[in-house]
């Protein structure tokens, strides 16, 4: 009986040795080692290699992308207008979160559009998914179902029927029978991803790819994986909550910082088009501690609500615990009130919250957060229609960000009288009808400002 080769495959980046490694040489990651068996195949002696010619690129012609609606305006603005053909889209998220059924709704209206799609399951049963469709609407158009594995005959299907988009439910189910590792493993999951990519781009089909996530939340499987494909969508969410945020991380066709929020109903997945007042349902008015913040996510405003609660302790070692904001940005902030503006934390216990499950990075939190923490510890109310935005450096400085005026402006539709923005940003914009600017300087200006209003 021959003896089964077997090689070492890097589960980040994809990286092949014949022996085990400590320490990945592509990635440098350790311990990142996976043994698999492995068959080589022949060579067919196809003389492709006398057919490859480079050309020059200004004979090179532009191909416009010819965009299919997919009839969820959340999904098309992530994917950068729509779905563009021939393209590959991995869809990620932890289980039960709706990625199924977000696809499911996408085929559901681009078939009631007259275009053809092949869903294809390797974890569900056509029953399975017929219960689900029902819950969901009515479909008018040629949706086909098919359960299967082996990729050597899903291919044949995509080639007979020739569809214009194809749905994988999920990578990690699919295999082929030439690799001899199991469904789900490295080799089989790169095969498989290779093999669709070859369709993708060899027959214009649009084909997307659900795939697992890890317990750290990203897809499982080799790196590479996310390298192959055009376009990886991550579906976040809290299982308590009832909204999702539909995430781009990589886009050949797009902005990679776009998101699309839906809310999770009994009929499905319906689309958010007021995040910002989807946030604020239910903000506690005259409250110490609550303060209301604009951040843009890709090309849109949202307003999110952050809360922070300083408390004495009487323990040595203070806690301090920040969701849905980085925690080391938050020790930072502190670290600034204390130098500045000769705050005493040290011995607080400090908890500081993104309200609604967003989570939210970007530098323009910081004046949110420090007017939070302020609020909180000298037990001031900040006015309910009042927003702050802007970076706080560590000499306590408030810099300038991004897109002012659009914070503004969703500030001034959603009904906010007052903004407190970085000075720097004043002359840069106008202030809408009924919205008054008040800049600040510095970290010291927001606690004198809060301080007047509080004996005002």
């Amino acid at each position: 009986m021959a003896k089964v080769k077997t090689v070492f495959f890097c589960k980040e980046c994809g990286y092949e040795s014949s022996k085990w490694l400590g320490q990945c040489p592509g990635c440098r990651q350790w311990d990142t080692f996976v043994e698999e068996p492995v068959t080589r195949k022949k060579s067919t002696g196809s003389s492709y290699k006398d057919a490859v010619e480079p050309e020059l690129l200004s004979e090179v012609k532009s191909e416009n992308e010819n965009r299919i609606k997919s009839g969820i305006g959340e999904l098309d603005r992530v994917l950068g207008g729509g779905i563009v053909p021939g393209s590959l889209v991995l869809v990620g998220g932890d289980p039960g979160i709706g990625k199924s059924t977000l696809l499911l709704q996408a085929c559901r209206e681009i078939v009631n559009q007259g275009q053809k799609v092949i869903y294809i399951t390797g974890e569900e049963s056509k029953g399975q998914i017929k219960m689900r469709a029902e819950r969901l609407g009515v479909f008018n158009g040629e949706l086909l179902l098919l359960c299967e594995t082996d990729l050597d005959l899903i291919e044949d299907v995509v080639n007979k029927h020739k569809p214009d988009i194809i749905v994988i439910d999920s990578i990690q189910t699919m295999y082929k029978e030439d690799i001899a590792s199991a469904p789900g493993s490295v080799g089989q999951v790169r095969e498989a991803t290779g093999v669709f990519m070859r369709i993708a781009k060899t027959t214009g089909i649009t084909i997307f790819i659900i795939g697992h996530v890890t317990k750290e939340g990203m897809v499982a499987g080799p790196r590479v994986l996310e390298h192959m494909v055009d376009t990886v969508l991550y579906f976040e969410g809290d299982n308590y909550a009832s909204y999702r945020v539909l995430r781009a991380v990589k886009n050949r066709f797009g902005s990679t910082n776009e998101i699309g929020v839906f809310e999770m109903q009994s009929s499905g997945l319906i689309e958010v088009k007021d995040p910002s007042k989807y946030m604020l349902n239910g903000r506690p008015e005259g409250e110490p501690g609550s303060v209301v913040s604009a951040s843009i996510e890709g090309t849109r405003p949202i307003l999110v609500e952050v809360q922070a609660l300083i408390c004495r302790t009487n323990f040595n070692m203070p806690r301090r615990t920040a969701a849905g904001t980085d925690y080391n940005r938050v020790n930072l902030l502190m670290a600034v009130l204390e130098k500045r503006l000769g705050i005493q934390l040290g011995d607080c216990d400090a908890y500081v919250n993104v309200a609604g499950g967003m989570r939210i990075t970007e530098p323009a939190l910081d004046l949110a957060i420090v007017t939070a923490i302020l609020s909180s510890f000298r037990n001031i109310t900040v006015q309910s229609n009042t927003i702050f935005f802007g970076e706080v450096g560590l000499t306590g400085e408030i810099r300038a960000v991004n897109m002012a005026e659009q914070r503004v402006a969703e500030a001034a539709k959603m009904g906010f009288g007052v903004c407190i923005l970085p000075y720097a940003n004043i002359g840069k914009i106008k202030a809408p009808e009924g919205m008054k600017l008040v800049g600040v300087r510095n970290i010291g200006n927001v606690l004198e400002y809060i301080k007047e209003y509080k004996h005002g």
